[in-house]
């Protein structure tokens, strides 16, 4: 699912929160334990589970340095 919004820009796209985190979520788990909020991967999963505050955190700045790359596939949409 992609969202669009009228503060994006035409090289940017919107994404869903729970589905950003689910697409990072192996960068995320990591930056957790480097930064040593967490110190296993389970506790990790953990505090995605719960939607800690410092998920979100780490969450805008995993999406920084990561790009999303969006395909249409044109032989799915009839008319255009």
């Amino acid at each position: 699912m992609i969202v669009v919004g009228p503060e994006l820009k035409l090289h940017q796209c919107g994404l869903p929160k729970k589905i950003a985190l689910e697409l990072f979520q192996p960068f995320v788990i990591r930056r957790l334990k480097d930064l040593g909020h967490a110190d296993t991967i389970k506790s990790a999963k953990r505090m995605l589970e719960r939607r800690d505050e410092d998920v979100w955190d780490i969450l805008d700045e995993v999406i920084r340095n990561h790009p999303v790359l969006l395909n249409r596939a044109p032989t799915l949409h009839r008319i255009g």
